[in-house]
């Protein structure tokens, strides 16, 4: 079953059980992954709609930051949960050790030695990663393994 294909039966099963915030969740969603496929003109596989999940998680997360900066306790409620069933998508999360082991190897492969190689390493490392690890996170570890180097 394909995520799309899942996403249909999920928005189904919503309806079906009257779950109003997960039904719009899964809409809303699905009107993403829509507005990217007719912006491409093309038909998103797995990878692409993956790719329009982790985005859509992204923004979940900046929202509910700022929503809390600004103390909307009642949107930063509702945008978790939004957050909650959306993460249901993403493909499984990599651990922290596992992307330091990955950090590691790539700064073996390309032979960076200081913090100004981490354009080398990113460049490298980011396609293996993608979906499956948080950017920022990535950036972190690559960051402080390269200044314990230099």
């Amino acid at each position: 079953m394909t995520i799309r294909e899942r996403l249909e039966a999920d928005i189904i099963a919503a309806m079906r059980s009257r779950n109003q915030q997960r039904l719009d969740a899964l809409r809303y969603l699905k009107s993403a992954i829509n507005r990217v496929e007719i912006d491409r003109r093309v038909t998103l596989d797995d990878a692409g709609v993956t790719e329009v999940v982790v985005r859509q998680v992204k923004d979940r997360r900046d929202s509910i930051r700022m929503f809390e900066e600004g103390n909307r306790t009642d949107l930063v409620a509702k945008e978790s949960a939004d957050l909650a069933i959306l993460e249901e998508y993403m493909p499984m999360q990599m651990g922290e050790e596992e992307i330091t082991a990955l950090v590691k190897d790539v700064i073996q492969q390309v032979g960076a030695e200081t913090i100004r190689d981490k354009g080398k390493v990113m460049g490298r490392l980011m396609p293996q990663v993608q979906g499956k690890a948080d950017g920022q996170q990535v950036n972190t570890i690559v960051t402080n393994i390269l200044e314990s180097n230099g």
